[in-house]
């Protein structure tokens, strides 16, 4: 069983950055592909980012290509998600998730954090 913990979220005016963090408890953390999703208000859940258990291989979805940045330490069995210049369109509730496989679809996860709001003013 593992369990995911986010961290970071806030209100940031448009242009500025934030830094998630999601710190993975129990399991064998390095064994799990870890991806970053969001939601909006009204809307389905999307998927924002992801990478693979050896941090070798990292996939975005193209909203979000060339201003946000997944990476991953293992020994700190943490996640992180470094969005910059950020947009109003970015207002979410992000959520980390851990699976087995390297995947952009959010049900080949198996374990998710309780998601942390980011707000983006104009």
């Amino acid at each position: 069983q593992v369990q995911l913990v986010e961290s970071g979220g806030g209100l940031v005016q448009a242009g500025g950055s934030l830094r998630l963090s999601c710190v993975a408890f129990g399991g064998t953390f390095s064994r799990y592909a870890m991806g970053w999703f969001r939601q909006a208000p009204g809307k389905e859940r999307e998927f924002v980012a992801s990478i693979r258990w050896s941090g070798d291989i990292v996939d975005y979805a193209d909203s979000v290509k060339g201003r946000f940045t997944i990476s991953r330490d293992n020994v700190r069995k943490t996640v992180y998600l470094q969005m910059n210049s950020l947009k109003p369109e970015d207002t979410a509730v992000y959520y980390c998730a851990a699976g087995a496989l390297f995947s952009r679809l959010s049900r080949e996860y198996d374990y998710w954090g309780q998601g942390t709001q980011v707000t983006v003013s104009s």
